[in-house]
């Protein structure tokens, strides 16, 4: 499991009470960047010759703010206290729900 240098396992709290608060922050930030996606996403796709252009690289805006979403949702359910397995049993993305769930087998 990768830590960054600043953080190692041996100066890692056993309970950080502080995680479900930074967690439901995190959450509230990635609604953020999804929010400020769809807006860029509507003013590019407003100029409708360019978006018949490019319509299927476009869809990218649509699987961001998803992943973006399906992320918050997972870092809302740890913050309510929901362990790591149960947090992320419910994400709808299978892609994604597949790279948690190996980020989690990874560090096991």
């Amino acid at each position: 499991m990768y830590l960054p240098p600043a953080v190692s396992e041996a100066n890692m709290a056993p309970t950080d009470i502080l995680a479900p608060t930074l967690n439901a922050a995190l959450a509230e930030e990635l609604r953020m960047v999804a929010t400020l996606l769809e807006k860029l996403a509507e003013t590019v796709v407003s100029d409708e010759e360019f978006a018949c252009r490019h319509v299927e690289q476009l869809q990218t805006f649509d699987l961001v703010i998803q992943c973006a979403e399906e992320s918050a949702a997972v870092l809302d359910r740890m913050a309510q206290g929901a362990p790591s397995h149960a947090a992320i049993a419910p994400v709808r993305l299978t892609a994604v729900r597949d790279r948690l769930r190996h980020a989690l087998s990874q560090a096991a």
